[in-house]
């Protein structure tokens, strides 16, 4: 039996039942998980197939201390150019996200995807994205957050991550301390025009 047979969830329940999982148990994930994820990331599309992207997953704690306490850094400094900051200031869609500031480091494994070239911009997401239906389809939650301009080249000197290589996400994994299940959505006519931007599409009523 191939290995990607374990990742037997029908990939429409595994897509419209994928959400942002930021509470998750310490549970290690057992490597033989972690490999089929990144298998799956590695699968993805790019341009000429050259595949611009490599993954540093993060299991040391000290390691997600350190990065925890940069993420915390970089999240507020962003905020506070929003006149952002305490808490208490952070808006009702922003909490969530908040969440990550001090819970961070808990999840047993933190990825960071990194692009290697510059070709199509973020082709990185494509295989991000494999990585978050392939955790989904094995029980782990996922969820992409981001660094900044203001700690990436300590985050880089701190992972040996070489100078022309760039982070694009940090990437949590874990098994949901909540359910896997349907999130609020735009529906689709909201999101889709058809021939030109603003045009009705009949098909999305």
């Amino acid at each position: 039996m191939p290995e990607y047979d374990r990742l037997a969830l029908p990939v429409g329940e595994a897509i419209f039942t994928q959400r942002a999982i930021r509470r998750v148990k310490p549970d290690p994930i057992p490597d033989a998980d972690l490999k089929l994820i990144f298998e799956a990331a590695g699968r993805a599309p790019s341009a000429g197939n050259r595949q611009p992207w490599h993954f540093v997953a993060i299991k040391d704690s000290a390691l997600k201390q350190k990065l925890q306490e940069l993420f915390v850094e970089a999240w507020w400094e962003r905020r506070h150019r929003n006149g952002i900051h305490t808490p208490e200031q952070v808006p009702a869609h922003d909490r969530a996200a908040l969440r990550l500031t001090t819970e961070l480091a808990n999840a047993p494994v933190l990825v960071l995807a990194c692009t290697t070239a510059h070709t199509v911009p973020n082709e990185v997401l494509a295989a991000a994205q494999n990585l978050h239906l392939a955790a989904r389809a094995l029980g782990i939650g996922s969820t992409f957050t981001r660094l900044g301009p203001t700690v990436d080249e300590r985050v880089k000197e701190l992972f040996g991550i070489p100078g022309d290589a760039q982070i694009q996400y940090i990437i949590q994994l874990g098994y949901p301390q909540g359910n896997f299940g349907p999130a609020n959505r735009k529906p689709v006519r909201e999101i889709v025009s058809l021939d030109k931007w603003g045009q009705p599409a009949p098909f999305a009523n």
